[in-house]
């Protein structure tokens, strides 16, 4: 790092655990300049506005407490309202004060007269909580948009609780692999198309129906295998029969749920029935491990285990750590999303890719589901529940709310 008004001086920042914030606010303190974090000497000394902390009323003048960006706190300030130029922040911070107070008001607490003139600390507190979960989110929503390899966007909402950002949990596009455990089995064959839906093609070579009708909708009944053109086939990339390797393509929004079902997944757009939506990812581990840490799981009220049981039990996803906008998608007892098993690259039958499509028409705003004991085959018998990993594990309860709910997860 450099200090400021020196000329000669190269500054070089080594990798290191400190957020860039503190790197900028540390620069900023130190009067230190710093480019590979942006910090030069033409914005050594600008002031942004962050969020707004307090409020106070002095004279019959409207002042905020002001966390300017890449300054410590320390370096906070009373502002005139007249001063301000940040009319996003100065309504947020009046529906945060806002929102405090109806949920005091909900929990009949005794609320204190305001005298207008200052902010209770009870309620600057929760303004400031808010606000610091306000930019976690944001920077959590912007980095799961750099590590998605879909068109779809992904939004990120908590209108809430205070909860942030979970704290364990990777963004991946496909599958990992566990140490031990091989995906590779590439695929020796393709098609020679020149339209997939006419011709002789991969679905027919492994003895299934095409999958996909004109619509890009599936017309296959739940349990019949969808195999798609692999990167043998001579079919470009706009062949019908490559939907699911395509990736999602409606944008949705991982939200908090206000019913005790933590984070969950809401579609911001019009999915029309039949339709895929996205892959199922994470952790692929055995069987055996899948029941130690299924244990360790439901002890904590928690499933993200999902059984490759398509033709053998060898095999489990476990997305508790790994995994993509699935992750957070709630268990229904009468979903809105169906499981297929897919074939593309890999064909082997331990190995099916997991893809979630539309059982009906899901309207903007509605919550995506999916029947956590729902396999691939379409069962959700009793049998097919009494030989998964849950067996004789804590029951959790089930909090779908549907007519149809069977009362646990497992």
């Amino acid at each position: 790092m450099a200090a400021a008004g020196t000329e000669a001086r190269v500054a070089w920042c080594v990798p290191c655990l400190v957020s860039l914030d503190t790197l900028q606010e540390l620069c900023r303190k130190e009067k230190l300049t710093c480019k590979s974090i942006g910090i030069t000497k033409r914005n050594l000394n600008n002031y942004e506005v962050e969020y707004l902390c307090d409020y106070k009323v002095v004279k019959d003048m409207e002042y905020y407490l002001v966390k300017w960006k890449g300054w410590p706190d320390s370096t906070n300030t009373w502002e005139p309202l007249q001063n301000l130029k940040c009319p996003l922040l100065l309504q947020q911070f009046s529906n945060d004060k806002h929102n405090y107070l109806s949920q005091v008001k909900k929990s009949k607490a005794i609320i204190p007269k305001d005298n207008n003139k200052t902010l209770r600390p009870a309620i600057a507190r929760y303004i400031v909580k808010k606000a610091k979960q306000r930019i976690a989110l944001q920077k959590w929503q912007d980095e799961l948009n750099r590590r998605k390899n879909h068109k779809g966007m992904i939004f990120v909402e908590n209108t809430v609780d205070l909860e942030g950002p979970p704290t364990d949990f990777y963004y991946i596009n496909e599958y990992k692999p566990a140490p031990g455990i091989s995906l590779v089995s590439e695929v020796t064959f393709g098609c020679s198309c020149t339209d997939c839906f006419l011709e002789k093609c991969c679905p027919t070579e492994a003895g299934v129906v095409l999958a996909y009708n004109k619509n890009q909708q599936i017309k296959i009944p739940p349990g019949t295998p969808i195999y798609e053109c692999n990167s043998r086939c001579q079919c470009g990339p706009d062949c019908p029969n490559r939907i699911v390797q395509k990736g999602t393509q409606y944008s949705l929004c991982i939200f908090r749920t206000s019913n005790g079902c933590g984070w969950g997944v809401k579609t911001l757009v019009k999915i029309k029935r039949m339709s895929f939506v996205m892959e199922y990812v994470g952790e692929v581990i055995t069987s055996e491990e899948a029941e130690r840490r299924g244990q360790l799981y439901d002890n904590k009220g928690i499933t993200y285990l999902f059984d490759l049981d398509y033709e053998s039990d060898e095999f489990t996803v476990d997305a508790a750590r790994y995994g993509n906008v699935s992750h957070f998608v709630n268990h229904s007892c009468d979903p809105n999303l169906q499981v297929f098993n897919v074939f593309i690259d890999n064909l082997d039958t331990r190995l099916p890719r997991i893809a979630l499509f539309s059982t009906r028409t899901i309207y903007a705003g509605e919550e995506l589901t999916f029947d956590y004991q729902m396999k691939g085959s379409g069962d959700t018998s009793s049998d097919s529940i009494d030989h998964s990993p849950a067996k004789k594990r804590v029951r959790t309860v089930c909090k779908c709310g549907a007519v149809t709910c069977r009362g646990y997860l497992n």
